[in-house]
């Protein structure tokens, strides 16, 4: 009988495979792939060669995707204007002076076509996600790299080539089909969550639920970074568990079987990918229960790395330039870490007079910060030295603020003033939450910076490799 092939190895040939077109463009592919037959008979070998079959199609398909994002008609247009037409594929980022705001240009100056670029935009107004716009705008590079930031090389990696300034647009419609089902359910997931909330509350919660900081104070910001708990409010698993969660539970309660429960948990967590768009975290945790319920449903186990494998191979099929991006670094390489690391260190833990909920929260914490240290030193040179006090002071409250604004959206339509009393309770929730960002960011040391940042991610690494030394399973 023939032994099946690891899953989990597949998927890492297929993602290396995605990623080494980073370094070497792979455009001669049929030769190769044409043995795959060959090599996939070859006996003892036969891992191996699926393996090595797998990394070549991935090194194909990442040049081809490569090629694709690295060509551009307007970057031939740098220095002229014209009339064009966009439509908005995320929400404005306001700044001091001007507001940004991503969007496929569909035509400019008489010509059509479809290319992602960055809009720059006046301060007072900037159109909703999902805008269809017309305008006259002039043609710029991005910004060339200044105070550590290559706008170039980051857009660049986004597949958007100019700039595109403009003073005034107008309205002409909605992008429709799944991408316009998208903005209309992040629309209502957003009013439905936190009705009669206002302020710092509601930009805590949206923060958290949406991944969208635009409501914070530059302020509770910097707080969030130097206290270590910025990870909030980027789209995360515990989201998607906790919504996952939320929809078998009812399924239960209805008396649907259990297919039935799971089915819908896979629509939900398309729903929720679309309404929040594609962030790394909440497209690997969608991927991971997504095979998860899958392989409930055909009956099949399910391998914890094989699911977060499948999530970087979806995410690098798209755009390999994903390696590049901390967020993606950042997502997976905690969750690599939490499977490597929080079973021993939770074990280590048993003997300490602390809560079972708190040495949860301080084994998760500390393996996450570890290995998330270094790409925060690389990228940011800034590493938060007090984020296991803080996760552990926001533990309880963050599945807390994420169940109540699930359930307000939930029973609003059927119960308002059931709902307008939750999201009151959930703004007290999110007030903790912003209070203890700010309590643990204004403590000495809370953060670590320049020379000293990169001694604390070093010496954290080297404590981490001491202790999986020691308490790795024999």
């Amino acid at each position: 009988m023939t032994r099946p092939l690891p899953a989990h190895l597949v998927a890492a040939g297929a993602a290396a495979g995605l990623a080494l077109a980073n370094l070497v463009r792979l455009h001669w592919p049929a030769p190769l792939l044409a043995a795959a037959p060959a090599l996939l008979a070859a006996g003892r070998s036969r891992i191996a060669a699926a393996v090595l079959v797998v990394g070549l199609g991935g090194w194909w398909w990442g040049s081809v995707r490569l090629d694709a994002l690295d060509r551009s008609v307007l970057a031939h247009e740098v220095g002229s204007a014209g009339p064009a037409e966009a439509v908005t594929t995320a929400e404005a980022r306001r700044g001091t002076f001007a507001a940004r705001q991503f969007a496929t240009v569909t035509s400019f100056d008489g010509r059509t076509f479809s290319e992602p670029v960055l809009l720059d935009l006046p301060l007072a107004r900037a159109p909703p996600q999902g805008a269809r716009i017309r305008f006259v705008a002039e043609v710029r590079r991005p910004r060339p790299p200044s105070h550590g930031f290559d706008e170039r090389a980051w857009l660049h990696r986004q597949g958007v080539h100019v700039v595109l300034r403009l003073h005034r647009w107008r309205l002409v419609g909605r992008r429709g089909g799944v991408s316009g089902a998208g903005d209309r359910l992040r629309s209502w997931l957003r009013r439905a969550s936190a009705p009669g909330l206002t302020g710092e509350r509601r930009a805590v919660l949206e923060g958290v639920l949406l991944g969208d900081d635009n409501g914070l104070t530059p302020g509770l910001k910097t707080a969030f970074r130097r206290a270590g708990l910025y990870h909030l409010l980027a789209v995360s698993g515990q989201n998607v568990v906790l919504l996952v969660g939320g929809v078998l539970g009812l399924a239960v309660c209805f008396g649907l079987p259990r297919a039935g429960g799971h089915l819908a948990a896979l629509a939900a967590i398309a729903a929720y990918v679309l309404a929040v768009g594609p962030q790394a975290s909440v497209v690997r945790a969608a991927v991971a229960g997504g095979v998860v319920s899958l392989a409930w449903l055909l009956g099949r186990g399910s391998d914890r790395w094989h699911a977060l494998l499948v999530g970087a191979v979806a995410l690098l099929a798209w755009s390999p330039y994903a390696v590049f991006d901390p967020g993606f670094q950042l997502s997976f390489a905690a969750v690599a870490a939490i499977f490597l690391g929080f079973r021993p260190l939770r074990r280590e833990l048993d003997g300490y007079p602390l809560p079972p909920l708190a040495r949860d929260a301080v084994a998760l914490s500390a393996v996450c910060g570890v290995a998330t240290a270094p790409i925060l030193w690389a990228e940011f040179a800034a590493v938060p030295l007090l984020g296991v006090v803080a996760n552990v002071l926001v533990e309880a409250a963050v599945p807390l603020l994420l169940g109540l604004a699930f359930a307000t959206a939930a029973v609003g339509p059927v119960a308002p003033p059931l709902a307008a009393a939750l999201a009151w309770a959930n703004g007290w929730v999110a007030a903790y939450v912003a209070g203890c960002a700010r309590a643990v960011a204004a403590l000495p040391g809370a953060q670590a910076t320049g020379g000293s940042a990169a001694l604390a991610a070093a010496g954290g690494l080297v404590l981490a490799a001491y202790a999986w030394r020691r308490w790795r399973p024999t």
